[in-house]
């Protein structure tokens, strides 16, 4: 690349995203997940994914990258309260950044390494992630056991994961909250459910 290449690359990248009736103008920048567009296992899981009933509902958007899922489920349900979560701080930086651009005002992101940094801010009925593949099988048992812990009872965990990854959320779901469902599974991602039962909490 030449300089004034790379120079340019500095700049924002400026993208549409538009799912479930809700067009954002987003910002983003190289180094994030899928800077250019609204990546497929995302778009299959907002296109997938039932909304709270409560209108006021507490949803968590876990390694939200530059926000594009949380900002969504926040157009959508603007009485909610939607924390987005990010290890990486560009990430958490994009998503308030896209969350003041599009003028949404009941989201909000944090940093933190999956939920560590979530106080109390839950419980939550709603916990999404588009699951980080590389993230690991420790790093994976962790957030389930976080989110089963700030979850209510009754509420829900939707994640997007390659297929490859399918069996292993199928177990450990079960595992962790004694039940799973396979929502649905595309060419490339799975999207897979499970619920806080009522007596099962920590």
């Amino acid at each position: 690349m030449t300089p004034e290449q790379v120079a340019a690359a500095r700049k924002d990248i400026q993208h549409q995203i538009e799912v479930r009736g809700q067009r954002l103008n987003m910002l983003s920048t190289w180094g994030l997940f899928s800077p250019r567009e609204l990546d497929a296992g995302s778009r299959l899981l907002l296109e997938q994914l039932e909304l709270p009933k409560a209108p006021e509902a507490r949803i968590l958007d876990l390694g939200c990258g530059y926000g594009p899922i949380g900002l969504t489920l926040a157009r959508c349900l603007p009485d909610s309260q939607v924390l987005m979560v990010d290890k990486d701080f560009v990430a958490v930086d994009y998503a308030n950044r896209n969350a003041q651009l599009n003028g949404i005002g009941n989201a909000r992101a944090i940093l933190s390494n999956g939920l560590s940094h979530v106080t109390d801010e839950g419980p939550f009925d709603l916990i999404v992630s588009n699951v980080p593949a590389k993230a690991g099988k420790e790093m994976w048992y962790i957030m389930l056991y976080d989110a089963k812990k700030f979850l209510k009872p009754g509420g829900e965990i939707w994640f997007v994961s390659i297929n490859g990854l399918r069996d292993f959320f199928k177990r450990t779901m079960k595992e962790v909250f004694g039940n799973y469902e396979k929502v649905k599974q595309g060419r490339e991602y799975t999207i897979s459910r499970a619920v806080k039962m009522k007596g099962r909490g920590e």
